[in-house]
């Protein structure tokens, strides 16, 4: 069975995404895993810009360094080179749904569905706001990071 390739979907590539990847990175280092991690837009509007810098500065104040990170959109292959695809939202997974390729083995699911007691939630977009939006996005993709590696461990 092939490692696990997981990649983390939102709107634009620059703020939910990457935070869940760069979370989901931090986890899987910790643990000694062996993953193939990255993150999507379903939405083509940042392809090729580095993350909105309050998720820049919200991930290097817990030592992760996403300024090199590049958003992109998601593209058919995803769903063959990825297991596991997790949406920030409900319209980002109906996209997902809609774009999926048919007979994909791909696990598609909502991030938030990893965190016990949250499945079916939407994770916030901070977009809008300020920095303490960035923060509570940073400990929900956190508690859904260390779920998934501790799922993937077992």
């Amino acid at each position: 069975m092939p490692d696990p390739a997981v990649l983390f979907v939102c709107l634009g590539n620059i703020c939910r995404s990457p935070l869940a990847e760069a979370a989901f990175r931090h986890e899987v280092a910790l643990s000694g895993l062996t993953v193939i991690a990255d993150s999507a837009g379903t939405a083509d509007y940042h392809v090729g810009e580095p993350p909105d810098p309050r998720a820049i500065r919200t991930a290097a104040a817990y030592g992760i360094d996403i300024a090199a990170y590049r958003g992109r959109q998601v593209r058919p292959a995803d769903f063959t080179r990825f297991t596991h695809i997790f949406a920030a939202d409900h319209a980002n997974l109906r996209n997902l749904r809609r774009i999926a390729p048919a007979g994909h083995a791909a696990q598609l699911g909502l991030i938030l569905d990893l965190v016990p007691g949250r499945a079916g939630q939407d994770l916030t977009d901070p977009w809008y706001g300020d920095a303490a939006g960035f923060l509570e996005t940073w400990a929900d993709v956190t508690a859904a990071a260390r779920a998934l590696v501790a799922k993937l461990s077992r």
